[in-house]
Order: C-alpha cells, then structure tokens, then sequence
C-alpha cells in the first residue's frame, strides 16, 4: 500500500465585510437586469442597492462604499467593442513571418518524404 503524503492544512479566511458586499452586489447585478438598461435607470438602482448596502454593511467605509459603486458600474457596463485598428494590432501581432512559415513547412514535408 502506497503513503499518502499530507499537505499542511491551508487556514480558511472568512471573507471581510467589503468583499462579501462586493460579491453580494455582483450577484443582484446579475440578476436584477441592470446590464445593458439606460444610464438613468442604473444611476437610480446603484442609488437604492448603494443605499441598501451601507445599511446592510455598516462596517463599511466611505472609501470603501465608492469603490464598491466604482465597481458595480463598471460590472455593469457592456463590453467595449474593440477598434478596426486594435483587431489589425492583433491579427499582426499573431501573424507568422513568411520566411518561418516557409521554413515550417519545408521542414515538415521533407519529414513526411523521407
């Protein structure tokens, strides 16, 4: 019969105030269907959920209560679509030079010759 080895125990951390009402407001964002509503409509939800946290959280800092609005609007925002001239960026940056793509396949048809 083989030993296991055994790994020192990892200590569980309970998560702080801010970040369970972080993720707590990740969740409603999810659900609530704020993504993709018009700005007034999420200016005047961040409102209330803001509001509704600071008092479900009093542990809460003024530092910390922007950063968590912060967060949740961006979390909100749809993704950017990227510019004509980042996709080019990209597609240069993941192109092959020509001479390592003929030498590639050079290399390779005389392995599969030989």
């Amino acid at each position: 019969m083989t030993k296991l080895k055994q790994r020192p125990r990892r200590d569980v951390t309970q998560p702080t105030p801010y970040e369970e009402a972080r993720d707590e407001m990740f969740q409603h964002i999810m659900q609530c269907g704020v993504i993709g509503s018009h700005p007034d409509d999420q200016k005047e939800w961040f409102d209330n959920t803001i509001q509704y946290m600071t008092s479900r959280y009093p542990e809460l800092n003024a530092v910390h209560v922007k950063d968590l609005r912060t967060l949740g609007e961006r979390f909100a925002q749809p993704p950017r679509a990227k510019t004509v001239e980042a996709v080019i960026e990209d597609v240069v940056a993941e192109a092959v030079p020509i001479e390592e793509a003929v030498t590639e396949d050079v290399a390779t048809e005389e392995a599969v010759t030989a």
